[in-house]
């Protein structure tokens, strides 16, 4: 993968959370049927609108939401596809860049999301790098000026798609 400007413990924080959680939303158990690898003590069910608490290495103004968009998310710049369904987000404002983070799932095709985002973010001025996958992973980055990036990548399974969105922008196009 190539990485491109300065990766933010804050930013590197919230994907490894979303990934986490799409990784999660990519493998259910049906309600109902226990899942012999888990305790019986475990509860069956996640309340879909919890709010996430910093992690200690993430940014004490970030904040992380499960089910829906975080209060403050940039929605002008990393917009939801119509159809799709939000898994998590995540927003630090106050962070130099500004971070932000998506995971969503859809019934569209991989390629339609990729096209989709990649149209949202050039009409933003972002232009797109080489590269369109890591490994078997859709998987595009994109760069504006000198310190603003965002990645996109996409899982399908079973007609799922999982996709991920990370930007590290200026506070001022976090907007």
């Amino acid at each position: 993968m190539t990485v491109i400007g300065n990766p933010k413990p804050a930013a590197l924080a919230a994907f490894a959370a979303g990934a986490a959680l799409a990784l999660a939303a990519c493998s259910p158990t049906p309600t109902g049927t226990p899942d012999p690898t888990v305790s019986a003590s475990a509860p069956e069910t996640v309340q879909s609108t919890m709010t996430a608490s910093a992690s200690p290495s993430a940014s004490p103004n970030t904040s992380a939401t499960v089910g829906g968009f975080v209060a403050g998310f940039p929605q002008q710049l990393l917009p939801l596809m119509p159809g799709a369904s939000v898994v998590s987000s995540s927003f630090d404002k106050a962070s130099t860049p500004a971070t932000a983070a998506l995971v969503a799932t859809i019934t569209s095709p991989t390629a339609k999301v990729m096209d989709f985002y990649t149209k949202k973010l050039e009409a933003r001025g972002f232009k797109a790098v080489p590269g369109e996958a890591v490994g078997a992973v859709a998987s595009k980055d994109f760069v504006r000026g000198d310190n603003e990036t965002v990645n996109l990548s996409a899982v399908e399974t079973a007609g799922v798609v999982t996709f991920t969105i990370g930007a590290n922008v200026a506070a001022e196009s976090a907007k």
